[in-house]
């Protein structure tokens, strides 16, 4: 078939795209970039401890007064985001069994 006069010739080229999984990147954000809510509400939550850093004593010692075991619980939780918790982790032999050391000396 030959063009008549200006017609052009349309070629039906579909354009693939490559699908998530196989090994390229799909459309989302770079890998490690939070996303705009939990950036804005980490933020949010940032500015509030930061307001009332100099409050948190006053409060922590109000609730001491009543009830100090409330308070030891309250520093230890907040403990945990100046200090975090180490991942535990469980070091064992072939298949779950004890583990066996074996010490050898050489002559």
């Amino acid at each position: 078939m030959t063009p008549i006069g200006n017609a052009k010739m349309e070629t039906n080229t579909v354009k693939e795209t490559p699908k998530i999984g196989e090994g390229l990147a799909g459309p989302g954000r770079p890998k490690g970039l939070p996303n705009r809510s939990t950036q804005i509400v980490r933020e949010a939550i940032a500015n509030l401890l930061e307001r009332n850093a100099g409050n948190m004593d006053r409060w922590l010692n109000e609730v001491a007064q009543d009830d100090p075991y409330k308070a030891l619980d309250l520093m230890n939780k907040l403990s945990e985001y100046h200090i975090p918790k180490l991942a535990r982790t469980e070091i064992s032999g072939i298949d779950g069994a004890p583990q066996q050391h074996v010490v050898t000396w050489q002559k």
